[in-house]
């Protein structure tokens, strides 16, 4: 296979989940809102720049995430599970969303999708009325996104990639064919390389080409 190098240019949109080692007994306050769209589902015009995808990521149950949590585009693609501390209006469980923009408002840490928001609530029939308060106190903790693929490690030459913006990844002259992609990543615990166990970037790319991919990190 010809792997010479190419003047074009392919961007790379990553949702990276890291699983976490705490539950709600360690979880932190904050306060989230919400936001509408026609469907009550994401935008496609979040910070993180999924586009579409991140209209309909986790059943378009997402949330813009305060500068602190979104961390220059670091935290785009994390999952955290939420609940609100109203006993006679919301649930013990909360709900799953997913970091796909950024934003700040109110003091809150979370704006959440229509539909994120009203999972909060105990019952469908109590939804509306959690709406109608706006803005309420929530307990939130980091969870793993659970959207599966297995991860190995490696040791080979790679080529460097530059953070466009949010979760976007751009690289000037890549090689042809099928590519992998691998980040390091740090936790408390250890610093290691993680990609893929097959091919994310499919060898019909193409110049300009934005590519969806989910990594999970255990």
């Amino acid at each position: 296979m010809d792997h010479s190098l190419k003047y074009s240019c392919i961007l790379i949109m990553c949702m990276i989940m890291l699983v976490p080692a705490f539950s709600y007994s360690q979880s932190s306050v904050s306060k989230a809102a919400f936001y509408t769209t026609a469907d009550g589902m994401g935008t496609p015009s979040g910070a993180c720049g999924y586009g579409d995808y991140g209209k309909d990521v986790n059943n378009g149950e997402v949330c813009t995430a305060s500068r602190r949590l979104y961390r220059n585009g670091a935290g785009c693609g994390a999952c955290y599970q939420v609940r609100c501390k109203n006993t006679a209006l919301c649930s013990e469980e909360g709900t799953k969303v997913v970091v796909t923009d950024s934003a700040d408002g109110q003091e809150a840490d979370f704006i959440l999708s229509y539909k994120a928001y009203a999972k909060l609530a105990k019952n469908p029939s109590l939804a509306p009325h959690l709406c109608g308060k706006g803005v309420v106190d929530i307990e939130y903790r980091r969870v793993s996104c659970g959207y599966g693929g297995n991860l190995m490690e490696e040791s080979q030459q790679w080529i460097s990639m530059r953070r466009a913006y949010g979760a976007v990844w751009d690289l000037s002259s890549p090689p042809c064919g099928d590519l992998k992609v691998r980040f390091l990543t740090s936790t408390s615990v250890e610093t290691k390389w993680v990609q893929s166990d097959k091919a994310v970037i499919p060898a019909q790319w193409k110049a300009g080409l934005t590519i969806e991919t989910d990594i999970q990190l255990t």
